[in-house]
C-alpha cells in the first residue's frame, strides 16, 4: 500500500506514511507502562514538594521570585544524585510535557524550562 493516511483513534491523531522502503507513524506517543508512570509521578511529587519548600524562602508572586525558586530547585536536583537520576529517568520515560502536567506550582514553567535544558546538558 502506498500513500499517506490520517487515522483518528479516539482523541489521538496518527498519520502514517508509506513508501517503498518503510512505513512510519507520526503522532503523539503515550507511554502506558505502569512502572514508568509511577516513577514519573514520584519524581514529579518530589519536585512539587521541593517547590513548596522553596516557597518559604522565595516569594513566587513575581517573575524574579519564580526564577529564583526554579534555579534553587534545579541546583538541589543537580546536587542530589538519587533525585537527579530519578528526574532524568522520568523525563526520558514520560517526556517533559507529561512531567509538566503533574506539577502545580507558580514556578512550574520556569522549572520545566530549566529541566529541559538540564536534561540536554546531562545527555551530552
Amino acid at each position: 500500500m502506498s500513500g499517506d493516511r490520517n487515522i483518528q483513534a479516539g482523541r489521538y491523531n496518527r498519520e502514517t506514511h508509506n513508501n517503498d522502503q518503510s512505513t512510519y507513524i507520526e503522532g503523539d506517543y503515550y507511554n502506558n507502562n505502569p512502572e514508568q508512570k509511577q516513577n514519573l509521578a514520584k519524581a514529579a511529587a518530589q519536585i512539587q514538594e521541593l517547590l513548596e519548600t522553596l516557597d518559604k524562602t522565595y516569594p513566587t508572586d513575581t517573575t524574579t521570585g519564580k526564577m529564583k525558586v526554579a534555579a534553587a530547585a534545579v541546583e538541589q536536583i543537580d546536587t542530589n544524585p538519587a533525585l537527579s537520576n530519578r528526574v532524568l529517568s522520568a523525563l526520558k520515560a514520560g517526556g517533559v510535557s507529561a512531567f509538566e502536567q503533574l506539577l502545580n506550582h507558580p514556578a512550574a514553567s520556569f522549572v520545566i524550562g530549566a529541566l529541559e535544558d538540564w536534561q540536554e546538558t546531562q545527555q551530552s
